[in-house]
C-alpha cells in the first residue's frame, strides 16, 4: 500500500504538469495520450503490488475496440475493479467510467482524473430532479462519446462477491441513447479488500480472477431494456458461479 499510494502521489504530479498540458497543446493526440497514461497508472495500482505483496491480480482479456458505441458492463467487488476495467481496452485509449460524485473531490491523481477524461458522474443520493438531470447529463455524453463507456450496474462494490440487483438508472439511460455492442466482465476474488483498511489488513491473501463474459448486441434503443439487462445479469451471475467452481476443484 505504501507503493501504491507513493504512485498516486507521484501519478498526480505528473498528470497536472506534463500530461494534461500535453493533450491541451495537442488536442489531436488526446485520445492516445490519455489511453497510454491511464493504462501505465493502472499497470502501477497492480502489478507491482501483486509482486510485493504476493496477491494475484490477472490481467483481463483486453478486447474492447476504442471506438464510439461500446459498452462495458462488470461488476463491482473492490478499488481494484478501476485499473482492471480500464486494462480490458485494447490498443491506443481508455474508457470513460460512470463515476460516483464522491470520487471527483480531495482525491489525489483520481479526482483531477475525472475531470481530465470526462467521467460522467452520478450523485446516487441526488433528489429526483437533480438525479434526472445528471441522467440526461450523461446520456448526452453517452451518445456522443468516441471511446468506451464503463457502467458497474451495481452501482458500489459488493459486501458479500455476490452480483448485486442492478441499479438501472445510468444504464438503462445510456441503452436509450443509441445501438451498443456490450462487452460483459465478470471479476472475482476481491470483495475481501473492498475497502482501503480492508485492502491494508488482506492484500497478501488475494487471489482474484477476471473473465471476459461475452458480447451482446443492443440493436433497439427504443425498447424495453430491462429484459437485456436482466440477461445479462443472469449471465454474469452464472459466470462467476462457473469461476468459483473452478477455483474450489484446483
Amino acid at each position: 500500500m505504501a507503493f501504491a499510494s507513493l504512485a498516486l502521489a507521484i501519478g498526480d504530479v505528473v498528470q497536472r504538469l506534463v500530461i494534461e498540458p500535453w493533450v491541451e497543446l495537442r488536442p489531436s493526440r488526446r485520445i492516445p495520450v490519455l489511453g497510454g497514461w491511464i493504462k501505465i497508472m493502472a499497470w502501477l495500482t497492480t502489478k507491482p503490488v501483486a509482486w510485493i505483496s504476493g496477491c494475484v491480480i490477472p490481467s483481463p482479456p483486453r478486447l474492447v475496440p476504442v471506438k464510439p458505441g461500446v459498452l462495458v458492463l462488470m461488476n463491482h467487488q473492490s478499488l481494484l475493479d478501476i485499473p482492471l476495467v480500464v486494462q480490458t481496452v485494447q490498443g491506443p485509449g481508455y474508457p470513460r467510467i460512470v463515476t460516483r460524485n464522491r470520487y471527483s473531490r480531495w482525491i489525489p491523481l483520481i479526482s483531477k482524473m475525472v475531470r481530465l477524461y470526462q467521467y460522467p458522474v452520478i450523485d446516487q443520493a441526488a433528489k429526483s430532479e437533480d438525479m434526472r438531470r445528471s441522467l440526461e447529463h450523461i446520456g448526452a455524453q453517452a451518445r456522443e462519446s468516441d471511446v468506451p463507456f464503463v457502467v458497474f450496474p451495481e452501482g458500489h462494490r459488493t459486501r458479500d462477491g455476490e452480483i448485486g440487483k442492478f441499479k438501472r438508472g445510468a444504464l438503462s439511460t445510456i441503452l436509450a441513447t443509441r445501438t451498443w455492442t456490450v462487452y460483459v466482465y465478470v471479476a472475482d476474488g476481491f470483495w475481501q479488500v473492498a475497502r482501503y483498511r480492508d485492502f491494508v489488513r488482506h492484500v497478501k491473501g488475494v487471489r482474484g480472477k477476471v473473465a471476459h463474459v461475452g458480447v451482446f448486441e443492443w440493436t433497439d434503443p427504443g425498447a424495453d431494456p430491462d429484459p437485456f439487462i436482466e440477461t445479462i445479469r443472469e449471465t454474469m451471475v452464472e459466470r462467476l458461479e462457473a469461476m468459483r467452481r473452478e477455483v474450489t476443484v484446483a
